[in-house]
């Protein structure tokens, strides 16, 4: 048995990259997963190809982010592709929501375009807050919520500026509604990976591969396999005594 029999989970941003593993780590023990994607129908096709495969359950569910009704226009969607696998007289919820969804403007301050960075504070920040807030209610008692940040917000890299306050954002997200779910038994925390291989064209330099692996103590990039892991401990019966908290997952870059 998995420890998330019986589970329905949200993970955002789950078409690719590290979303897609965290999708299948939590299929793998034993959640129905809904695959959300904004632009990629084929990648979440084929993530809940991948799932149903290996017997698991899992939906695509479509949703742009960047806009004021994020929250709302994902609850309708998800409603609606829920319905398809639990059945329309099973009232929708979801027990384990994972903020994972974001874009990213790197740029040294001084070329920062303004209407950039409005869109990444929209898409990074703000949908996760009001998607929290929609949700909310579909949320049961003892559920679990995890935001998907960056070790940048703990460093200085003047080209990260408008990434790292946008993932600093999302932990003010994290902290404040542990406080504001915790008497429901619901735990929200942040996970912060370091730099991780997601096929990002920006690592195909092998001089950049080198030189970026060395930040961490063990010598190498992380993988979306590296990080999966830590998201679905947290998401599991275990991690209940756990909620406001940051977790490092940089591979000791920080060190």
């Amino acid at each position: 048995m998995g420890r998330c029999d019986g589970k329905v989970a949200l993970v955002t941003g789950a078409d690719r990259g590290i979303g897609k593993a965290i999708a299948h780590r939590l299929a793998q023990e034993g959640a129905t997963v809904a695959v959300h994607y904004g632009f990629s129908a084929d990648q979440a096709d084929q993530v809940v190809h991948e799932i149903t495969e290996r017997g698991g359950t899992a939906v695509a569910v479509h949703t742009l982010f960047g806009r004021p009704d994020d929250g709302e226009r994902l609850r309708s969607a998800l409603t609606e592709q829920l319905a398809t696998v639990l059945g329309a007289a099973t009232a929708p919820r979801v027990d384990i929501l994972v903020n994972n969804a974001a874009t990213e403007v790197t740029a040294p301050p001084s070329d920062l375009d303004p209407a950039d960075v409005d869109h990444l504070m929209r898409v990074n920040a703000q949908a996760p807050l009001h998607i929290v807030r929609a949700l909310e209610p579909l949320i049961p008692d003892g559920g679990r919520i995890i935001n998907i940040s960056s070790g940048l917000t703990r460093f200085a890299n003047p080209p990260e500026v408008a990434n790292a306050m946008a993932k600093a954002a999302l932990e003010m997200v994290t902290l404040h509604f542990a406080k504001h779910l915790g008497l429901r038994g619901i735990t929200v925390n942040t996970v912060a990976p370091g730099v991780v291989d997601t096929g990002h064209p920006g690592l195909a330099d092998p001089a950049v591969r080198r030189s970026l692996s060395q930040l961490s103590v063990f010598g190498r990039l992380a993988t979306p396999a590296d990080i999966a892991p830590i998201v679905a401990f947290l998401a599991s019966p275990e991690a209940g005594w756990i909620t406001g908290a940051w977790i490092d997952a940089t591979g000791g870059s920080l060190l």
